[in-house]
Order: structure tokens, then sequence, then C-alpha cells
């Protein structure tokens, strides 16, 4: 069980309407449960699946999300760029980047797909081909990539699949009046002698890609009739924790990208703070300060230097 990692994810972004990275990285840790579960997904056969690393920071900044090698006859790689938030033009011309640059680095055939995760991500101009050349000439660069609109999904077909693609049936073409039931079937599918590996996490992605779609009143009432409202607690106790866990993770990895590495002091008074708006506040104030003594509460120093 990795409850841990999902204790990261929380669904705060999406009050605003405009999920940001939070439902993103739920979905790509779920990918890695089963991820040959993706593969119906994109008309492909399901074979055996392993996880590729997808840093390319070697060539640009950070990771992308998921690259899969299919063992297949002939093997090939499967890409996925999951999007959640607004729409993003650029979409086409990233993925046919990192097609390019996996291919290479792997020699392998890479397949990319874009998950939408909701319709503020999606654009009618997305049609699975990018066509690249100057006006009145063949196409130079050519890409076919697949578009997996979540909300488009037949509801069935998630719920008879595999763990790795489950969570997303309560978003995928279902009418609010009957995700009740969708969440139901889901939770059947977690429990009991026969319930897959890690079916706890499935469960809490659950809980937090329905943010994307309904508002938190909605979830978490949907919970307590679902799971009873002691089991809902706990995962609304996880998504708390988590978001002050992803808080301080990222405000020590913003720091050390500015600063430099902070030393025990003031990583001690990062991992001492419990209070999300006081972490917001210092991930605003990193702005602005120039070093770490700068950017920390001098409570928070002061009092680590006392217990020295």
């Amino acid at each position: 069980m990795i409850l841990s990692e999902f204790c990261r994810f929380t669904k705060a972004a999406s009050k605003k309407g405009a999920p940001t990275g939070i439902a993103r990285s739920t979905l790509k840790t779920l990918a890695e449960l089963s991820p040959a579960d993706w593969l119906p997904l994109v008309k492909r056969r399901r074979r055996r699946v392993t996880v590729e690393d997808s840093d390319v920071g070697t060539i640009v900044s950070g990771a992308t999300d998921k690259l899969f090698r299919v063992h297949d006859e002939p093997e090939y790689l499967l890409h996925l760029d999951v999007e959640a938030g607004h729409f993003r033009a650029d979409l086409p011309l990233r993925l046919r980047f990192y097609n390019s640059v996996f291919e290479y680095r792997h020699q392998r055939v890479a397949l990319s797909a874009a998950v939408l995760l909701a319709p503020q991500a999606d654009s009618p101009q997305w049609n699975g081909l990018l066509q690249r050349g100057l006006p009145n000439e063949t196409p130079r660069g050519i890409l076919r990539y697949d578009v997996i609109r979540v909300w488009q999904l037949p509801v069935d077909q998630l719920l008879a699949g595999g763990p790795g693609t489950l969570a997303l049936a309560p978003i995928s073409a279902v009418s609010e009046g009957d995700v009740r039931q969708v969440v139901r079937r889901v939770k059947e599918r977690l429990t009991g002698p026969k319930s897959p590996r890690r079916a706890a996490d499935v469960l809490a992605a659950v809980y937090v890609l329905l943010g994307l779609r309904y508002t938190d009143d909605f979830a978490d009432a949907l919970f307590e009739e679902v799971l009873g409202m002691e089991e809902s607690s706990t995962y609304r106790a996880i998504v708390r924790r988590g978001r002050e866990e992803e808080g301080r993770h990222m405000l020590l990895l913003m720091g050390e990208a500015k600063f430099g590495p902070p030393d025990a002091a003031a990583r001690a008074a990062i991992e001492s703070i419990t209070d999300v708006a006081q972490l917001e506040e210092l991930a605003v104030r990193l702005i602005t300060a120039d070093r770490w003594q700068e950017l920390l509460p001098a409570r928070g120093r002061t009092r680590r230097r006392r217990t020295q």
C-alpha cells in the first residue's frame, strides 16, 4: 500500500474550476498500479508493461508524465500526457517533442496519447493528427497521437477494466444522478477477498478525481453515503495531511533551487509547519527572498536553535 503517496494529493486546486498538477499527479501515480490497463483505451492489445524513466531533464527542465515499455512483437513505448487544467495550445507540439526524444533515447517506436481529465483541457483542434510544413507543400513532420477524453469514456468499460483505470469511472460518461451507483460499484471491486493490490490507493484516487467535476460538499456526502461516515472521514484526513506534506515538499524543492540545500535548522523549521496557509505564505515570500534565513519565520529558527 502506498497511501503515503496519495497523501500528497488534494482537490484544493479544483475548487476554482482550474485543476492543476494535483489531479494530474494522482492519475500519473495511479497509472503505475497496473499500466497494462491503459492499453485498451488506446485500442491496443493487453501485453506485459513496465514503467520507463520519463525524465528529460538533460534536454529541458523536469519530467513528462508517464512512459511505458510494452513488451509486444515488436516492442514499443506508450507515452501518456495527462492534462486537467486549462486548454494548452502547444499540446500537440509538446507531444511531438517528447515522442521524438523517447524514440531517440530508447530506439523504439513511441506512441503518444493525451489524457484529458476535464473538458476545460480540451480543444476541437486536437484530432489526433499534427502536420508541420510550409504552405502548399507536402508536410515534413507528421505525428499521429491518441486523445483520451475521460468524460466521454463508457463507464462500463472502466468498471470492467483493471485497477489502473478504475478510478476514472466516476468522472467518465456518467450523469450526476448515476455517480453514486458508480462509486458503489468501484467500492465493490476494491473490497473483499479478491480485492486488487493497493485497493486503498485506488479509492483515494477516486476521492481526489471527483473534485474535477463535483463540489467538495457533494464528494464528501457521496463518500459518507457509500463508505460510511467513519471511513470517509479517514479519507478526508488523508487528503488534509497530504496537502501539508505536498506543501512542505514543494517549498523545500523550490527553496533548494533558489538558495541551495537548506541547513538542518531550515529543514527542521519547514518540516515542523502543519498550517497549509503558512506554507502558502512562505511560497509567495520565496519569490522575493534571497536566502533561507530571510524566508523562514524567525521564531521557527529560534526554537530550533534553542534545542541544539
